[in-house]
């Protein structure tokens, strides 16, 4: 059964990667400004990030520390939440995850639980909201905490899940020896599989692997992809979603002609 997540929605998926920064410098990613540029671009997705604050409070932020966004080397689970929202003030405003859900009531979130400190957050703000966000992690057990915790909280629909770093691995590995039934496993309870074109000199985006996923059911969104040409000829060889910086670009590259 397909996931409500990509009911309703258009198809190729364009996944606005951390909102919309556009040519505003002072704007930081993953912040309140951003998620509404995306939202006014036309995105329905916006692929986003949850780390813990030092209240526990799951926040939009990608990175371990302060340092790239604001030169301050703390990591974030050493700063309180209303500090974060102080330093943000300038630059965007500071989003929880809960405060994301109720804000853009239409958005759909890709939501990577970056740490497993806010698994629990993630899932209780995200509990209500199953139909429309879905829960991925380069760490499966992130994941997995995030799903437990909306289950705990009441989810009348659980979120839906993309595989992480160890399922990617074992698919490109299963779907290029052709082992069905392995590939079936790997899949099982996955909703979408969220890869980079290449690794290094590995090639992660195949026409095997694609192969694979959609038998089973299951979507192939391909990260971080800016220039159009390039999203069309991913589209063209089965991509099913396109997480880029550039959603307003996308949405224009991959409407229907």
């Amino acid at each position: 059964m397909t996931h409500p997540y990509f009911q309703g929605a258009s198809a190729p998926r364009v996944l606005a990667h951390r909102g919309l920064v556009g040519e505003d410098s002072s704007v930081f990613d993953n912040s309140a400004l951003a998620i509404a540029a995306a939202d006014a671009a036309g995105a329905e997705y916006v692929e986003t990030d949850c780390r813990a604050t030092a209240d526990g409070d799951a926040v939009l932020f990608h990175d371990e520390t302060l340092q790239r966004l604001l030169g301050d080397p703390r990591p974030v689970a050493e700063v309180t939440t209303a500090e974060l929202v102080a330093l943000f003030a300038a630059h965007g405003g500071l989003l929880t995850l809960a405060d994301a859900l109720e804000s853009f009531p239409l958005l759909r979130f890709n939501v990577d639980v970056k740490a497993l400190a806010a698994a629990g957050d993630v899932g209780r703000a995200a509990a209500a909201h199953g139909h429309r966000v879905l829960l991925t992690s380069f760490d499966d057990r992130n994941r997995r905490a995030a799903l437990e915790a909306a289950a705990a909280a009441g989810a009348e629909v659980l979120p839906a899940s993309s595989g992480g770093r160890t399922a990617i691995a074992l698919l490109r590995l299963a779907s290029a020896l052709r082992l069905r039934g392995w590939v079936r496993r790997i899949l099982r309870g996955l909703d979408a599989v969220q890869i980079p074109e290449r690794f290094g000199a590995v090639r992660v985006f195949t026409p095997a692997l694609v192969r694979a996923a959609h038998d089973a059911g299951v979507e192939v969104h391909v990260w971080t992809v800016n220039d159009p040409e390039r999203m069309r000829a991913l589209v063209s060889a089965g991509a099913d979603g396109i997480v880029t910086d550039r959603a307003d670009v996308a949405i224009k590259a991959l409407a229907p002609h």
